[in-house]
């Protein structure tokens, strides 16, 4: 069934993928995001195919209302509104900590008032410090002291934001969380306050050396856009899980199996842009960075019928395309 679909953030780099596969299975879909890092020209092709776009605050209840009042009600909330950046946490950790935390609970607020499904944004970053690998859907989340460094205003955000789902399921609301893993993909920020993957893609195109933090060999679980839209779509569509299971305060990873370290990403980029190569320079990083991380993902394969099928070479040739047609 076609459902009225609010999409949170949805000018940013996954939301805008979101977006797009809603408004193609027929769902009616309005936007509300206040510009400070998602784009609009990216929103306005699909403008014309009936997405309403609203500019506002999350953490504003008017503005989720107005969000609410365009198309006549909510079934259902994807809450992607966050601020997200490496550079960001260590700058403005106290922006990060207002917007996640108090965009989550007003979008909750509101999901609740309204009946509304809800789809929560995590991010593997609301486990902390945890070295113990493959991160599990219900893994333990470790933090360091505060005092050391600030990178973890995001993932302790994104853990309150978890905390306070799991307290909405409680009170009877239809939630579930999603944790994409390293996603990257056409429309990925490559500035300074951007991602890695897209970083190096501009860096190339500026002909200027990539950047690799430390000695490279710290791990991701890169997962192209594709996959990680599948995964988002199926956690607001399905009912109930493909096993039979309920949904309501389940938790999904959506990650790549292909652990890859960030020296050979490096190299896999260089690979993809042929001619364009450029070279490569080890150095500086942030405090807190993860040495490695790849996660289990059983309960969104067994849940939702979710796996990573986008390889990482495949996924590089897709984005450098998209940046250099």
């Amino acid at each position: 069934m076609n459902k009225r679909v609010l999409v949170t953030g949805g000018a940013g780099f996954i939301g805008v993928a979101l977006v797009r596969r809603l408004l193609e299975e027929g769902h009616r879909v309005v936007v509300l995001d206040n510009l400070f890092r998602g784009r609009l020209e990216h929103l306005q092709p699909l403008m014309d195919e009936g997405l309403v776009f609203m500019e506002g605050d999350v953490t504003n209840h008017d503005d989720l209302q107005r969000a609410y009042d365009a198309l006549g009600g909510i079934d259902l909330v994807h809450h992607l509104a966050a601020i997200n950046g490496t550079k960001w946490f260590h700058e403005a950790a106290t922006m990060v900590i207002d917007v996640n935390v108090n965009g989550t609970l007003s979008a909750l607020q509101c999901a609740k008032a309204w009946g509304a499904r809800f789809v929560f944004a995590s991010s593997p970053e609301a486990f902390g410090d945890e070295s113990t690998m493959p991160l599990f859907e219900h893994h333990h989340a470790v933090f360091p002291p505060a005092s050391e460094h600030q990178r973890f205003s995001y993932g302790a955000s994104k853990y309150l934001g978890e905390l306070a789902v799991h307290h909405a399921v409680r009170e009877g609301l239809d939630a579930r969380i999603v944790r994409p893993f390293n996603a990257y993909g056409e429309h990925l920020a490559g500035d300074a306050y951007g991602q890695v993957v897209a970083m190096m893609m501009h860096a190339v195109l500026n002909q200027h050396p990539i950047t690799v933090h430390g000695d490279g060999q710290q791990t991701r679980s890169f997962t192209h856009i594709d996959d990680i839209v599948e995964g988002f779509y199926q956690a607001g569509e399905l009912d109930q899980g493909v096993d039979g299971s309920a949904l309501a305060g389940a938790s999904f990873n959506l990650s790549s199996a292909q652990e890859t370290s960030v020296l050979e990403l490096a190299q896999a980029v260089n690979a993809t842009v042929g001619s364009l190569a450029v070279d490569l320079e080890l150095g500086g990083g942030y405090h807190g960075d993860s040495a490695r991380r790849v996660a289990d993902c059983s309960g969104s394969r067994q849940q939702l019928g979710w796996t990573c099928k986008v390889s990482l070479n495949d996924g590089l040739v897709r984005m450098w395309a998209s940046l250099h047609p």
